[in-house]
């Protein structure tokens, strides 16, 4: 697999030159200075491949923008908005401008509203560094008395509404301020970034979409872009819901295998496919990486390789969880990493030019100098550095 890297732009706090210095072989980046639903020029692309192609003294970095994450599904896509017509023709030239560029793998995703979501983004962990963490008790809390959602307290269910309410009874304006912010404001590479009222108006706007209704919106918007992304010999990748259950009384559509096989299926070409992140699917108990890759494989245009750890509290829908070490949590990454260069392997000899499939390791806990970088919040240095070497180690020992 392609070792690549996760690159938010100059803003990053992690440079070309220790990207180089971690071993890193691509780029996944994305122009998140622009808004969902605008086109994304060939301009605005070169000047971040430019970025990426130079290191700090103006030397060649030889590294190349190698995916798109994410080329933002704005909300009145998924919802069919009165702009819909508009967004749709924004995103099919992006691909176009993409395609000019050289840069043919495309990840996005269809979560509604939030993105990736976590409770706290620095949690302790036992060894002195900190990881990001999803709690049902905080997130219950945000949903039934900060956000006040109607129908949130049966939502989550007596035991886990109780204890929200116990909890908020200790903490004062500051410690909810930061759970807000943590929940809303926008986490690296999320859609957007919204306010409590901006969340109540859209909530609004999907109270009449079902779980049928989205998934059939995000197959609309497929069949709508696909055959470009076709002509263009472009990959699209979707990404899984994370966490992969339903939050603030929004469906999730892409949170298990049976939702990748539905969606695949719906629009049946090589360019509709798979943003393998282990640690989104992880986080369901019985999830096995194993049979989703024998079974959707072929399918797989993208890898995230990042573990999770599911904790209590945990209800028979949803589980707490944090982010583990690459090695250390419940997915097993030997397992998967070995099915998955198998599946390389049979790509290469069945003559297919995309035998090779693009990995990061994704997330990462705060250690060492991360401590004092404040990095963006699951895309530190070192954490990363360990990560990716820990999983180019697997991939050298299994090779």
């Amino acid at each position: 697999m392609k070792q690549t890297w996760r690159w938010f732009g100059p803003h990053d706090t992690v440079s070309v030159d220790e990207m180089l210095q971690s071993g890193v072989q691509g780029v996944v980046s994305a122009l998140h200075h622009l808004p969902p639903g605008t086109v994304w020029s060939v301009e605005e692309i070169r000047k971040r491949q430019a970025m990426i192609a130079r290191r700090t003294d103006g030397s060649a970095s030889g590294l190349g923008w190698d995916v798109v994450e994410s080329l933002v599904v704005s909300e009145t896509v998924k919802t069919k908005g009165p702009d819909y017509a508009a967004h749709i023709a924004a995103w099919k030239t992006s691909l176009e401008n993409l395609a000019a560029c050289g840069i043919e793998t495309v990840c996005y995703n269809f979560m509604p509203v939030l993105d990736w979501t976590r409770t706290r983004l620095r949690a302790p962990m036992p060894h002195g560094g900190t990881a990001m963490l999803f709690d049902l008790v905080d997130f219950a809390l945000f949903d039934i008395h900060l956000l006040a959602r109607p129908g949130a307290a049966e939502d989550h269910g007596p035991v886990i509404a109780a204890a929200a309410a116990e909890r908020l009874a200790g903490m004062d304006d500051a410690a909810r301020k930061a759970l807000i912010d943590n929940i809303v404001a926008g986490l690296p590479g999320a859609n957007d970034s919204w306010t409590l009222d901006q969340i109540r108006d859209l909530l609004a706007t999907y109270a009449p979409i079902s779980a049928e209704t989205l998934a059939q919106n995000l197959v609309d918007f497929l069949a709508a872009v696909v055959p470009t992304a076709e002509r263009l010999g472009m990959r699209l990748c979707c990404h899984p819901d994370d966490p992969p259950f339903p939050l603030l009384g929004l469906p999730r559509v892409m949170s298990t295998l049976a939702d990748y096989r539905r969606t695949l299926a719906a629009v049946d070409s090589p360019a509709n496919g798979v943003t393998f992140c282990t640690g989104s699917l992880g986080v369901a108990p019985g999830f096995d990486p194993v049979t989703f890759v024998t079974e959707l494989g072929p399918r797989i245009h993208f890898v995230h390789l990042r573990n999770t750890t599911r904790i209590a509290p945990a209800t028979d829908r949803r589980t707490s969880f944090y982010e583990a070490a690459h090695l250390e949590g419940d997915t097993d990454m030997v397992a998967t990493i070995r099915v998955l260069l198998a599946e390389e392997r049979r790509r290469k000899a069945e003559g297919r030019a995309d035998w090779q499939i693009p990995m990061r390791p994704d997330h990462g806990q705060d250690i060492l100098d991360d401590l004092k970088r404040r990095s963006q919040p699951g895309y530190p240095l070192v954490g990363r550095m360990r990560g990716l070497a820990e999983l180019r180690g697997v991939m050298a020992a299994l090779a």
